[in-house]
């Protein structure tokens, strides 16, 4: 249930409206913008009439809530939330790009590629210590010592990190050396992960699930936000349909959809989308175009010799280029890339 109150609203007055509500059990969410004041009622408000709320002269409008997800609901909070990733703010005005290896492989490797991406304009860089593969047999990633490289270029190169969790025993890890804890795919559904993440104030990288709806999607951003932490941003990076010609199919048009539904940032996944170098230029393109708050793309020097996707990675003058075209269309839809 939503409860718009009118501007005039005093702070006796809805210090006297929330005591009525917490008294009856509900649970409140509260949200203040510029033009709006809210309050969200988390319950069951089945048999309560909501009508009897008009009773107060403060109260402007009083809805029933009918998706099952709450406090990532847009009705519950119309502005738009920033999440800050170490001083990097996504969700505002500026499009932020994320740029790194899909895996880290040494640190020589991320030496020498992290000063490129960030020449570039990336913002935040992306590398994967743990490689969730399909194949037992391919390069599963580094562990903690790749997460202690990527804590080595934060500091030298000054730049945010962010990295794929896959085990709930590895997150002390990631809440020293991670900026930005990223739940891949195939864990968007892990709920007790979820869980533990509701319980930290670090930022998260949701991705959406390889055939999941974007209701499921957002229910699992509910998981995160009824533990407390806010700080959430959303991932399309494809999802698996009959097509066989790229690696998954970007939903774009779920950038919209996401937009009118909550008030959570989202970024697209171009690389694992696309699977080929070829057509992330074009899918970042459009992903701006169609009002995307960012983008994370795998970067890698050497491609050909990648230990993990290196067929969707683009090398590093492709990237700046993929960058600078992107910061024409960003002015042309009123947002900018810096």
């Amino acid at each position: 249930m939503i409860i718009k109150l009118k501007n005039s609203v005093s702070e006796e007055q809805v210090s006297r409206l929330k005591s009525k509500l917490l008294n009856q059990g509900f649970e409140l969410h509260e949200s203040i913008g510029e033009s709006t004041h809210i309050i969200g009622v988390i319950g069951d408000t089945t048999s309560f009439d909501i009508n009897s709320l008009y009773a107060y002269e403060f109260i402007d409008t009083v809805l029933r809530v009918q998706e099952p997800f709450k406090k990532v609901n847009r009705k519950f909070k119309p502005d738009n939330t920033i999440v800050d990733v170490s001083g990097v703010e996504i969700g505002g005005k500026n499009i932020v790009i994320i740029g790194g290896p899909c895996a880290v492989e040494s640190q020589e490797q991320i030496d020498e590629i992290t000063p490129l991406v960030k020449e570039a304009g990336a913002k935040i860089l992306r590398g994967g210590a743990y490689k969730p593969r399909t194949s037992p047999y391919a390069f599963q990633g580094l562990g903690v010592e790749g997460l202690e490289i990527l804590e080595n270029a934060k500091k030298k190169y000054g730049i945010p990190v962010v990295s794929e969790i896959m085990s709930l025993e590895d997150l002390p890890y990631f809440l020293e050396k991670v900026d930005l804890i990223q739940v891949g795919a195939r864990n968007m559904q892990n709920f007790n992960l979820l869980k533990e993440l509701g319980k930290i104030d670090k930022p998260i990288l949701l991705k959406r699930g390889l055939a999941n709806t974007i209701e499921e999607w957002l229910m699992s951003a509910e998981y995160i936000l009824a533990g407390g932490n806010s700080n959430v941003i959303l991932c399309e990076r494809g999802i698996r349909t009959y097509e066989t010609s790229t690696r998954n199919t970007l939903d774009i048009s779920s950038i919209p959809v996401i937009k009118k539904l909550t008030h959570l940032p989202i970024i697209i996944d171009p690389s694992h989308a696309a699977g080929r170098w070829e057509y992330v230029e074009s899918l970042s393109k459009a992903a701006i175009a169609a009002g995307a708050d960012g983008l994370i793309i795998e970067v890698h020097q050497n491609p050909e010799l990648a230990l993990s996707d290196g067929q969707q990675s683009l090398k590093p003058l492709r990237f700046k280029n993929l960058v600078d075209s992107c910061k024409r269309i960003a002015l042309a839809v009123d947002r900018t890339l810096e």
